[in-house]
């Protein structure tokens, strides 16, 4: 979906231009990506991976 021909309730402008902060909501809200993922979560990732790896090389080293 594309806000590009969506028209603000609040203001009556188009949302893409985001004159207001119920456009730059809306629009934002659009043009979200994928997922996102704390960067603490992914700390505990590689930390995690880090420690298994290790623990392996011990196991086989």
């Amino acid at each position: 979906m594309s806000c590009e021909h969506l028209i603000c309730a609040r203001c009556s402008n188009p949302v893409v231009d985001g004159r207001c902060p119920t456009c730059r909501a809306a629009r934002s809200e659009l043009h979200r990506h994928g997922v996102s993922v704390p960067p603490a979560l992914v700390l505990a990732a590689l930390v995690a991976l880090l420690f298994a790896a290790l623990v392996l090389q011990g196991v086989y080293g």
